[in-house]
């Protein structure tokens, strides 16, 4: 009996040290995701301030009543320049982030996820020159409300959410592929409907991926690798970010009033 009662001493410490180290791995995923939303925010902010004035001297295009592109606005948004704006961040999460996770150290891989904050920023830079800031604002909060419901479910639901997850990154692949497509047909209606569907979908994926990061860490908390562990919180917080982002810009299509 005293055995027992030591294995079940024993079961329930571990327990509370694996809570414990859950609730300072989700903080660590979620604050990580802050700074890169932050750093994000100032980079659009500060490129779309540069590239943008009132003052028609030297200005390379109008853009809108008594707003004009800069040189450097010309050079992001009007030259060839323009498609590596656009296609960097892809670039990088297809090409660079699996192998920085693999070699890189958590330092590193932090210094990664926040470089490509910055450069996502540039490259969201053209929406404050599309929409007013209110709707920008307005959209950003509405976002942030919808997050945190759609990610304390997948924290807390019981029902196991990997197949919806498959799913769901097969529906991004097609959703990159009727994005691409319309950069050439400049199609309003399928723009809708695309926003309306990556809506859905990067909804979706923000539960998979709270459940998904839970049930990592909980996989691996005994393993003591404490490296491997913060590598997996930052691709986790890199997840969560890209969800935010899809879903702020998505839904800025419906709510964003244009300047």
């Amino acid at each position: 009996m005293a055995q027992f009662d030591t294995i079940r001493t024993a079961a329930g410490t571990r327990a509370a040290q694996i809570d414990e180290g859950l609730r300072a791995h989700m903080n660590k995923v979620y604050g990580t995701m802050s700074v890169g939303m932050l750093i994000t925010a100032l980079a659009a902010w500060a490129i779309a301030g540069l590239a943008v004035t009132s003052d028609p001297t030297n200005a390379v295009a109008q853009i809108g009543a008594d707003r004009y592109l800069t040189s450097l606005g010309g050079t992001l948004f009007l030259s060839p320049l323009k498609w590596v704006v656009m296609f960097a961040p892809l670039g990088f999460l297809l090409f660079g982030w699996g192998a920085l996770m693999r070699r890189g150290s958590a330092a590193a891989v932090q210094l990664g996820f926040f470089v490509f904050a910055a450069v996502m920023g540039i490259s969201m830079s053209s929406i404050f020159m599309i929409f007013t800031p209110y709707s920008i604002t307005q959209t950003f909060l509405v976002t942030a409300v919808a997050f945190a419901g759609l990610s304390l479910f997948g924290y807390t639901t019981k029902r196991n959410l990997s197949g919806m997850g498959t799913f769901l990154m097969m529906g991004v692949i097609g959703l990159l592929v009727a994005m691409v497509i319309n950069l050439f047909l400049q199609s309003g209606p399928m723009m809708l409907a695309i926003s309306a569907i990556g809506l859905l979908i990067f909804a979706g994926l923000t539960a998979f991926y709270t459940q998904d990061i839970k049930n990592t860490y909980i996989a691996h908390a005994t393993h003591g690798d404490q490296e491997w562990l913060n590598k997996a919180a930052i691709d986790g917080a890199l997840s969560l970010y890209i969800s935010f982002l899809n879903m702020f810009q998505f839904l800025l299509m419906f709510m964003g009033q244009q300047e």
